[in-house]
């Protein structure tokens, strides 16, 4: 059933949500990706309930360091205040509205809203409402910037604008071995990127979420991940580097595979997992020739031909090699507008020009994403069109993609659809 902005009702909606849970294992319908009220409904009951990568420590290293992150319309000051703390913060001044913030990073120890001229701390704080004396009855106190729920695991900064959310730490501890290996918090971004696509945001998730697309759409990946081979196909290759991995990485627990995502997540929208696979004969890294880019990460010791595939909550994943790691995040702007982030880390200390080249460093994953822009730019206009018919998810190379849309459907159901 399409379902467009010309029938865009909650009847039309429950209608949609019905005949696709009668059709478990198939892709979804149209009408996910075009309504307006399907959209705004994953924004309530998804993304804004959900943990959401959005920056690294090394981005705000100093008191007074901050970045804006947006989801859809909204926007967030990350900020690391005078006290040390690193703090999320609607940016939305509490007088009418206005953005405080407008420089997507900066030092500051004030937001000042452009309109009015409000000020606040850089720990939301309200400091100074202009011409506060004619206000009866009026406390500072209670005027600070919202709050946006923080968490930092590692070097990463998560959010949750659900500020009674679980926490996300217990389900991030459960793949502390191998992703601690990479001591993030001692690593730093080496470069980030974002690619905005004119696509539904949930056509760069389950993009992301299968590989079955890698052997026909991803010509250089695939000459050097074993993942685009069904599981048995490539057993033994797997088995021989788990069978070396913590000998030649130092790393005990680094082959450790993990699955808590979406109905299986400790909490809602605290997915994680980790599987550890190989890379083909002669390659160590994820690079054009195979060789090492950049210097170990972490306590990582050797090389083990393998690359460690993790997610972290619900849109943001990494693909960490022994050398550098990459992590991608999809973030919906729009109805059919996505912003594909990719950040490339390396260790903390590494001198660019000197221990990596940045071009190669981030070569392939520039053109594997390139390659992605493609495809689903094409999958959009498929799922666009009036005559498109949900087919069946391949039940191995697109098993995530099922698991996603069984938790999609309960999440929209759970407005009282």
């Amino acid at each position: 059933m399409n379902l467009s902005n010309s029938n865009d009702s909650r009847d039309t909606l429950k209608e949609m949500l019905s005949k696709q849970q009668e059709m478990p294992g198939f892709s979804l319908a149209s009408g996910f990706y075009r309504s307006q009220r399907v959209y705004q409904l994953e924004l309530e009951q998804i993304l804004f309930k959900s943990w959401i990568y959005a920056a690294h420590i090394s981005e705000i290293p100093n008191k007074g360091d901050y970045v804006l992150f947006d989801v859809g319309e909204d926007s967030v000051i990350i900020s690391h205040d005078d006290q040390g703390e690193i703090r999320a913060l609607h940016n939305i001044c509490r007088h009418r509205g206005s953005r405080v913030c407008e420089k997507r990073s900066g030092n500051s120890k004030h937001f000042v809203c452009p309109y009015h001229g409000w000020v606040y701390e850089n720990n939301g704080a309200l400091r100074t409402p202009r011409a506060s004396e004619a206000y009866v009855d009026f406390d500072k106190a209670d005027y600070g910037l919202k709050t946006v729920a923080v968490q930092q695991y590692m070097g990463l900064i998560f959010i949750n604008f659900d500020t009674d959310a679980k926490s996300f730490l217990p389900a991030l501890d459960l793949i502390n071995a191998p992703l601690g290996a990479y001591e993030l918090a001692n690593a730093k971004v080496a470069h980030q990127k974002t690619y905005t696509v004119e696509v539904n945001w949930k056509l760069c998730l389950e993009n992301y979420l299968e590989c079955y697309h890698c052997a026909s759409s991803h010509k250089y990946y695939s000459r050097s991940h074993s993942l685009k081979e069904p599981p048995e196909k490539v057993k033994p290759l797997n088995q021989a580097m788990l069978a070396r991995a913590e000998q030649m990485t130092g790393v005990e627990g680094i082959g450790d595979s993990l699955y808590r995502v979406y109905e299986d997540a400790l909490s809602f929208g605290g997915c994680v997992s980790h599987m550890r696979y190989a890379l083909y004969e002669g390659y160590e890294t994820g690079s054009e020739n195979g060789k090492a880019l950049a210097p170990l990460m972490g306590v990582i010791k050797g090389y083990d031909g393998g690359a460690g595939d993790f997610q972290l909550g619900p849109i943001s994943f990494m693909l960490n090699y022994p050398d550098h790691c990459v992590l991608y995040r999809f973030i919906p702007k729009g109805l059919k507008e996505t912003e594909m982030k990719v950040v490339w880390f390396v260790r903390g200390d590494a001198q660019e020009g000197v221990d990596y080249d940045l071009e190669r460093l981030i070569w392939l994953w520039h053109e594997t994403t390139l390659e992605d822009e493609y495809i689903v730019m094409r999958n959009s206009a498929g799922v666009n069109s009036a005559f498109y018919e949900p087919g069946p998810y391949h039940p191995q190379y697109e098993e995530l993609c099922m698991k996603f849309v069984s938790w999609y459907l309960n999440c929209l159901q759970s407005d009282g659809s």
